[in-house]
C-alpha cells in the first residue's frame, strides 16, 4: 500500500484497515509457523504496511490537538 493511497482514506477507514491488516499478519504468520508459506516476504510488506498506517494515524491525531 501506498503513502497516497493511505492519506486519502478516511480516519473511519484507517482505523478498519489497521485492524484488518494487523489481523492478516498474525494470520500470516502462524500458517507461516505451522507450514512455510510460498512469498515469506509479505510478512515485512505486511509489517511495514501496518507501521505506515499507524505513522498516518498518529500524523493526524497531533494535527487535530494542535
Amino acid at each position: 500500500m501506498k503513502n497516497s493511497e493511505i492519506i486519502g482514506l478516511t480516519t473511519k477507514e484507517l482505523v478498519e484497515k489497521i485492524e484488518t491488516e494487523k489481523f492478516n499478519l498474525t494470520k500470516l504468520k502462524m500458517n507461516h509457523a505451522i507450514s512455510l508459506i510460498e512469498n515469506p516476504q509479505r510478512i515485512k510488506e505486511l509489517r511495514r504496511d501496518v507501521a505506515r498506517l499507524k505513522t498516518e494515524m498518529r500524523k493526524r491525531e497531533l494535527t487535530e490537538k494542535k
